[in-house]
């Protein structure tokens, strides 16, 4: 049996991240919260809801998702395949099978649940955030040839995988510097339609104008930098 973990960083969800974890397939061996700085009840309802909660009080996406891996990387059974979502329930969990199904059957290193707008709900994504995926995939497509669409942070891969990559960025820059990554080491990926709703609460990058700025900024930061490796 394929052994699946997931991670899900999270800032101040307390009022999402249960549905989240109790919306994920039970064929999930470990769901894996890590609190990231939160000044709420976030902790405390993701383990009530049966998720291992680990604390990383140095705020950033990056940060959470590292502190994850460390924790998976010390335990002695290695999972198969790592999933990251966010903790806001703006996905649809119980997609993960979805996710997963081409690394499963089809020996696929990396895949992307792509946020498409015909399974999108009108308000669910911010125009700064359309346009900056678009911006974001443009970029990708001219300077390495890519066929990604969206910058989703609902994807799965595989854990050997996931550790070649040598993931560095603390914040923002996470899911492009993957992509680029996955892209430069020539990692089979693929793209998988998802259905995305409205978050609960307000986010913390798209949410603010500061956010938006700096997420902008980190992402095209990893695409001209790539692209000047070339």
């Amino acid at each position: 049996m394929t052994n699946i973990k997931v991670i899900i960083p999270a800032f101040n969800e307390q009022d999402s991240i249960a549905y989240v974890i109790n919306d994920i397939p039970k064929t999930v061996s470990e769901v894996i919260v890590v609190n990231n700085n939160s000044t709420d009840q976030t902790a405390f309802n993701a383990k009530q809801a049966g998720a291992t909660v680990l604390s990383e009080t140095r705020k950033g996406y990056g940060y959470a998702c590292l502190k994850g891996m460390d924790y998976i990387a010390k335990q002695e059974s290695q999972p198969d395949i790592i999933v990251f979502m966010d903790g806001d329930y703006s996905d649809y969990p119980e997609e993960l099978t979805k996710l997963v199904a081409p690394i499963i059957n089809d020996d696929i290193d990396f895949v992307v649940g792509a946020r498409v707008k015909e399974h999108r709900e009108s308000n669910a994504m911010t125009p700064q955030q359309v346009f900056g995926n678009w911006l974001a995939t443009s970029l990708m497509s001219l300077f390495f040839g890519a066929t990604f669409t969206d910058l989703g942070p609902f994807r799965a891969i595989k854990y050997t995988k996931l550790l070649a990559l040598n993931m560095e960025d603390k914040t923002y820059g996470w899911t492009v510097e993957m992509q680029l990554k996955v892209l430069k080491q020539k990692l089979s990926y693929k793209e998988i339609p998802v259905r995305y709703k409205e978050r609960i609460g307000t986010s913390k990058v798209s949410g603010t104008l500061k956010g938006t700025i700096l997420a902008g900024y980190k992402i095209l930061g990893w695409i001209f930098k790539y692209s000047l490796k070339k």
